[in-house]
């Protein structure tokens, strides 16, 4: 790029993709946006349609990790405020789905809305009910769209929140101090590059899986 000049938007783009599936860029996302940009993009993976590609269990790992080897972010601010971009987050998408209703299925593909997306996370409430909200939580984009769904089925609101707060505070925990607590061991701190890129990886390889078995489920309903 010539300096001076603005990037062009794939440049961007790339730039921006560098920053989430990459060891140094969520190492320096976290360290640049700290406590804010984490709380923004746990809300946006959660409670916005266009947030279903974000690795959030690999970045509250990768938070955890850093805050144990460089005391930033602050792990009890870090763990509050996350919970509540969570459950906001939820909220967020369960209002959308209860308000958009079945115009949601009719929508076109676009770059940021998948309709298969939208009919795994169905498959998935329709397997498990409402505990699918507190499941879905560690289930990479499920999770974004599993809120949404429990709208447009008119799940109780009262029930969904029971869940969306039980899940969202065992999520944003769970993940936060499994990497916190490894990242006080001397091997890890050794190898941390190494780990945060396996937790990639592993992000990566798992919505297949996913997709699979959500697949599978809609079969076995359909006979």
């Amino acid at each position: 790029m010539t300096a001076g000049l603005p990037e062009t938007p794939l440049q961007a783009i790339r730039d921006f993709l560098h920053l989430l599936f990459s060891v140094e860029g969520l190492t320096q996302l976290i360290q640049w946006g700290g406590l804010v940009g984490l709380i923004v993009i746990i809300f946006a993976e959660t409670g916005l349609l266009i947030g279903f590609f974000l690795p959030g269990d690999t970045l509250l790992l990768t938070a955890g990790l850093l805050s144990a080897a460089t005391g930033k972010p602050d792990l009890g601010m870090m763990l509050i405020a996350l919970s509540i971009a969570a459950i906001v987050g939820d909220s967020t998408g369960y209002l959308i789905g209860k308000k958009a209703g079945p115009a949601l299925y009719k929508r076109e593909d676009s770059r940021f809305f998948k309709q298969a997306h939208l009919q795994r996370a169905k498959a998935f409430y329709e397997h498990w009910g409402g505990i699918t909200i507190g499941l879905a939580r560690f289930v990479p984009v499920v999770r974004t769209f599993a809120p949404m769904v429990a709208g447009i089925a008119g799940m109780n609101y009262r029930r969904f929140v029971m869940f969306n707060i039980v899940g969202g505070i065992l999520w944003i925990v769970s993940m936060t101090l499994v990497g916190y607590f490894f990242g006080q061991i001397p091997f890890v701190q050794k190898h941390l590059e190494k780990i945060i890129l396996g937790a990639l990886m592993a992000h990566v390889l798992i919505i297949p899986v996913v997709a699979t078995v959500m697949k599978k489920i809609r079969l076995r309903k359909a006979h």
